[in-house]
């Protein structure tokens, strides 16, 4: 598909080369469980804003939500009007109130041990059903990530599907089981430059090419009337339905949620930072997503040509318009966005395997150096079941994703919204809220028809509120000492 296949390959080289030089430099300033986990909460508002988007939008950025408008036009940007709400929220909400309280509790290093802290569990049945569901619901984000990665080298080098996937898998161990948090957010802030640059870079060209705002516009509606329709989708040209429309904007209810994302709001270095972090933040999503919207319809007329697989479609135009040198730089973008994501939740993932199981349960007289590696194997073992999970060639990246989302932002969200935001609240009305909106996620998605259609994180995250609020007033309220510094938290 490529021309010259060998200057990709050494441009793929290069930035994996970059990649694990910038892992190495992070080795040598962790020296503690904090350091691996959070960067010693030193993240400046560029690293923590655009780290935190990079992990957040993923492979599905370049891949799925193209692919989306490829298939069926304008009416696919409803889920991009709901992610960049829920980024804008996120921030406003719940990022300044996290770092103060995460740290103030205790300096909770993950959301689970934030939980406890915060509600005083000496029983750590609520760290433990929350990192629980952190592992189960991280397995189906990571295999995403990986299942980009081997449709990246699949439809650029030709190479066979396992294959792609055990190069993809093997690279994105490289650096974060040496370099933590640190190298997991500092490779994510070039990456998520990366991203931005190529997600611009392809609409401009193609829209120029294709004559501008005339030019593009009407061969669009030539291939096809629907494509520019905010309320049809161009794939059938049906009108979409109000359950529809809701289900995709619903995507930004997941934010909340996210522990991939929250570890950057708790790691950052003062919150004096928060409100330039968000400006960045929500700049560069802005930026992303109507690009990435631009790719897919730009290529239904772009490359006449039925592609099979529409989420291949950046890569393709990408192959079409530059020459190697270029195209290499700009799909390393694609393997930056996949690489920005899975990094960060098999990080996340280790976390709550060391710091929730291992030292809350087994060993909570370890060693700092004996938790880290505890922590770094825990990445390969956790890969390697995403690995695993990812070998089916038929999954798609935005299904798959979808599920993980909704499954974090049902169990997590509420749960984090009222326990920074609701001095009531108690141990059980967290449990409650935890484990009825991921349960009601994986129920909901077992079923289809009907009001079973609509996107499963509008009722998990309907049903864990309803839960948190109707068990903490039936149960006893938290103790004095809990309220108290929930008030003094509130002052800060």
């Amino acid at each position: 598909m490529v021309e010259n296949n060998v200057t990709i390959g050494f441009t793929f080289a290069l930035y994996l080369l970059v990649m694990l030089a910038i892992g190495v430099i992070a080795y040598k300033r962790t020296t503690n469980l904090s350091d691996y986990i959070l960067g010693g909460r030193s993240l400046g508002p560029w690293t923590s804003a655009i780290s935190a988007g990079a992990s957040d939008m993923s492979g599905w950025l370049l891949l799925g939500l193209p692919g989306a408008a490829y298939v069926s036009g304008l009416s696919a940007g409803w889920i991009a009007v709901g992610l960049l709400a829920g980024t804008y929220l996120n921030w406003l909400l719940v990022a300044r109130r996290l770092r103060v309280y995460s740290f103030q509790s205790g300096d909770a290093l993950t959301l689970p041990e934030f939980f406890a802290n915060r509600f005083r569990d000496k029983t750590q049945l609520l760290r433990v059903i929350s990192a629980i569901f952190i592992l189960l619901f991280f397995m189906f984000y990571t295999s995403s990530g990986l299942v980009a990665g081997a449709k990246l080298f699949e439809t650029v080098f030709g190479f066979d599907y396992t294959m792609a996937l055990t190069i993809g898998t093997l690279a994105i161990i490289s650096y974060t089981f040496f370099g933590g948090f640190l190298a997991v957010s500092w490779t994510d802030l070039i990456q998520g430059l990366m991203m931005a640059a190529a997600l611009l870079i392809v609409p401009v060209i193609a829209f120029t090419e294709l004559g501008g705002v005339g030019g593009s516009s009407n061969q669009i509606l030539a291939e096809n009337p629907d494509m520019l329709k905010w309320f049809t989708d161009a794939s059938t040209g049906e009108a979409l339905t109000v359950m529809g429309i809701v289900s995709s904007m619903a995507w930004g209810l997941g934010y909340i949620g996210q522990p991939h994302i929250l570890a950057r709001f708790a790691a950052i270095r003062s919150e004096d930072d928060i409100p330039t972090a968000r400006r960045i933040a929500v700049s560069w999503s802005a930026l992303c997503l109507v690009c990435a919207m631009a790719v897919g319809i730009l290529g239904t007329v772009y490359m006449a040509r039925d592609l099979g697989d529409g989420e291949t479609i950046f890569m393709i135009m990408v192959n079409a318009i530059f020459h190697p040198v270029i195209a290499g730089v700009l799909l390393a973008a694609i393997l930056a966005a996949v690489m920005s994501t899975a990094d960060s939740q098999l990080l996340v993932s280790s976390s709550a395997l060391t710091d929730d199981f291992y030292k809350a349960i087994f060993r909570k007289d370890a060693s700092q150096s004996e938790l880290v590696w505890v922590g770094r194997f825990a990445v390969i073992g956790i890969a390697m079941l995403a690995y695993l999970l990812a070998l089916n060639p038929g999954s798609t990246v935005l299904g798959l994703v979808s599920y993980a989302w909704a499954g974090f932002g049902a169990a997590f969200g509420p749960a984090l919204v009222m326990s920074l935001f609701w001095r009531r609240m108690n141990t059980w009305g967290a449990l409650a809220g935890i484990v009825v909106g991921g349960v009601t996620v994986v129920a909901w998605a077992q079923v289809s028809g009907g009001i079973f259609d609509l996107y499963e994180i509008v009722p998990g995250v309907v049903f864990a509120y309803i839960a948190i609020v109707a068990v903490s007033l039936v149960t006893e309220q938290p103790k004095d000492e809990i309220t108290a510094e929930f008030d003094n938290l509130e002052r800060a």
